[in-house]
């Protein structure tokens, strides 16, 4: 399992993002607080605080690198 920090502060931000992870047949949860939802849910990336950066859990580990580089325009340093 790999964690990263992600933001995804808007609207269009939260549909592409989903749409990306949809990409991998792997499971990924987002963890704000003490909250831990699906993020391939859009409804439940609605639910979280989407001011603040967001922690992304991706469940793989033959992939990572690749998920990695499609995501790196939600990435926060």
């Amino acid at each position: 399992m790999k964690t990263v920090r992600i933001s995804l502060n808007s609207i269009d931000k939260v549909k592409s993002f989903v749409n990306d992870l949809t990409k991998f047949d792997t499971d990924f949860d987002l963890v704000s607080g003490r909250y831990v939802i699906d993020a391939k849910s859009i409804m439940g990336i609605f639910s979280l605080d989407l001011s603040k950066p967001i922690d992304l859990n991706i469940h793989s580990e033959s992939s990572v690198d690749e998920i990695v580089s499609i995501l790196k325009p939600y990435i926060v340093d």
